[in-house]
């Protein structure tokens, strides 16, 4: 990982240690670049969707909340 116009670079995708499956193909996959965040699921890595840090810090909290519990059940 190297620091590039003030944000992370990370050239490698990064798996939650909570992922499961098999062979653990069964996430959400991470990365980052200057002012964005790529995702992708790791049984479809030609899909990315890419945000900004802000949209996905607002997800994350979203969650964290309980605020889509409801999708789970």
């Amino acid at each position: 990982m190297a620091l590039k116009s003030g944000g992370m670079v990370n050239d490698v995708w990064q798996k939650s240690s909570f992922c499961g499956g098999e062979g653990g193909n069964n996430c959400i996959e991470v990365r980052s670049h200057p002012g964005e965040i790529r995702l992708r699921e790791s049984e479809r890595p030609e899909r990315n969707l890419t945000v900004t840090p802000a949209a996905l810090r607002a997800l994350i909290l979203g969650v964290k909340a309980g605020e889509f519990d409801h999708l789970t059940r």
